[in-house]
């Protein structure tokens, strides 16, 4: 049974088998902990999904996303078992080794809690289960293809609310650091120039205050306009 929750939209794959028939229950979302009322008192429960068929799609890359959304929940898929109140999380998707290990460093000198993933599953399975602070992603991390990467794909797919909590930094050899309009374009909130590597900690640095003063600005022209 695949449910979906209405709070943050994430879906989930509970086995048949678990499911008690004839009854309702309810279900905490590992994505937002909202619990989900289940009522499966019918044949068929109206807020199942049915599972698609991942073989007939015919953009193999995107199978990917797919795969992971609907498998079955796994809580050894969680990247902390726990993280003290207070401390930022980092995920970091790099596949060259060098500049993986310059990153990392930069990221735990910034004073993130930093997990390094391998694959674009790796990275989807533990965007289930947290919200990281910041993403650290290189456009060809599990791809070929720089305009084709499932990691970003699945950025944009997430419920604008979260989205916005997290801070995007694109790893890339075709633009320049901190380029805006490429940013955008992106739909993320920094661009790293390969070259620039070494110096990382203060692009990140200052990106983060360029956007939490953009932010700063904007909560307060809500607040004037009424709409917070």
């Amino acid at each position: 049974m695949i449910i979906k929750c209405e709070k943050c939209e994430k879906k989930f794959k509970i086995p048949d088998e678990k499911v008690p028939k004839g009854k309702i229950v309810s279900q905490t979302c590992p994505g937002c902990d909202h619990k989900i009322i289940i009522d499966i008192r019918m044949d068929t429960p109206p807020t199942s999904e049915k599972t698609p068929d991942l073989s007939a799609t015919a953009n193999l890359e995107e199978d990917v996303i797919n795969e992971v959304e609907f498998d079955a929940y796994d809580a050894t898929d969680r990247p902390f078992d726990f993280v003290e109140e207070g401390v930022e999380t980092a995920l970091l998707c790099e596949p060259d080794s060098t500049s993986r290990k310059k990153i990392k460093t930069a990221l735990e000198n910034l004073g993130y809690h930093t997990t390094e993933a391998h694959s674009t599953k790796d990275v989807i399975k533990q965007m289930r289960f947290h919200v990281f602070d910041l993403v650290v992603v290189n456009e060809r991390f599990g791809t070929q293809n720089p305009d084709m990467n499932n990691v970003l794909k699945y950025l944009d797919r997430l419920n604008i609310s979260i989205r916005r909590s997290i801070f995007v930094a694109l790893i890339t050899d075709r633009f320049r650091t901190m380029d805006h309009m490429v940013a955008y374009n992106r739909s993320v909130n920094l661009t790293v120039n390969s070259k620039n590597i070494d110096d990382i900690e203060k692009i990140i640095r200052r990106g983060i205050s360029d956007r939490d003063s953009l932010y700063r600005v904007l909560n307060e022209s809500l607040v004037k306009a009424g709409r917070v």
